[in-house]
């Protein structure tokens, strides 16, 4: 059956100005790290995109090495915009980025210029597009010149391959001389993409407020911590959970007693709320307006069901802050 999007997708998402730019992100933003690649039927991730869009997530994000395999979730993100979302082309954000390792030899890594315009290339034909609307890239490069890196960033968008470009997992001294150098080049930096939670809050020293000085957007991924700000680990660690399959991203023993013990004491606070824990974590990364955007993954249309469920109960009072915070600061 021809897909026909949802005509009322535009009625109960937010959608916040990215930094002095002029583009609008929704508050919420569907990553297509997990569940899009090869190990997932594709019928399943088709479900997941056509759901996404029509609760008014635009916002599709990407990365060269996002599967598994690496490529993988591009090479299907592509067919699935193919078959169903061409027709809406114009109302899709589609990002992608480059920065670990994605071929072999010297060249399929980090920042040069080779490897990023080499990657963008790779990322267009795997999709099937003429550009992105955002090129990042994903992490600094320790060896490569700041300039080189940057000018490479502004190279695609003159060539027209990308519409904006971002930053990614930049600390705040590194952002601060990115953004200078991208400003003088006459292609600013639109937005930067840190990991953010409730459990991950160096974002708070120095760099969120570096964005905003700037104008520059941001967007929290990793905002649930894994799945540990959700009611997965409330009871411990489930045998089919990402913490117990043995991943180099959430390992078992980084969810400790003290940690669960904070998850508790915060799904209190979410219960009295009205609202899931997972709901009350997305709130509180947009609780001051600093971040433009959320980054969520998801496995079932009801993971997307709740987090734009949140934005109807988004604010928190004083007393509730303060709580949370002395949770998180292991005063309570």
């Amino acid at each position: 059956m021809v897909y026909q999007a949802n005509p009322t997708r535009y009625e109960t998402m937010e959608y916040h100005r990215c930094g002095r730019s002029g583009l609008k992100l929704p508050a919420i933003s569907l990553g297509l790290w997990h569940n899009f690649g090869d190990e997932t039927l594709v019928e399943t991730s088709r479900q997941l995109l056509r759901h996404a869009f029509d609760l008014g997530i635009t916002h599709f994000d990407l990365a060269n090495n996002y599967g598994p395999p690496p490529g993988s979730a591009e090479s299907h993100f592509g067919r699935i915009l193919r078959e169903d979302f061409l027709p809406y082309r114009d109302e899709l954000i589609i990002s992608t980025k480059a920065g670990y390792t994605m071929w072999d030899g010297p060249y399929g890594d980090w920042g040069s210029r080779k490897y990023l315009v080499a990657s963008l290339d790779q990322s267009l034909k795997r999709m099937g597009l003429e550009y992105v609307d955002i090129f990042y890239h994903h992490r600094p490069d320790p060896d490569t010149p700041l300039e080189e890196t940057m000018r490479a960033l502004d190279h695609v968008v003159r060539q027209g391959k990308a519409l904006y470009v971002g930053l990614s997992n930049y600390p705040a001294d590194r952002a601060r001389e990115a953004l200078a150098i991208l400003q003088g080049l006459g292609t600013p930096c639109l937005i930067h993409q840190p990991k953010y939670s409730m459990f991950e809050r160096w974002v708070e020293q120095g760099l969120t407020d570096l964005l905003q000085e700037q104008g520059v957007g941001a967007i929290a991924f990793s905002p649930l911590a894994g799945g540990q700000l959700t009611d997965r680990y409330l009871n411990g660690i489930p045998a089919d959970s990402r913490a117990a399959s043995g991943s180099k991203f959430l390992s078992a023993d980084s969810i400790t007693e003290e940690k669960l013990n904070k998850v508790r004491q915060l799904h209190e606070i979410a219960n009295s709320r009205g609202q899931k824990l997972s709901q009350m974590a997305l709130a509180w990364v947009l609780r001051n307006g600093k971040i433009t955007s959320v980054l969520i993954g998801a496995s079932k249309t009801a993971q997307l069901d709740d987090a734009v469920g949140m934005l109807s109960h988004r604010q928190f009072t004083e007393q509730e802050i303060a709580a949370i915070d002395a949770i998180l600061n292991g005063t309570k």
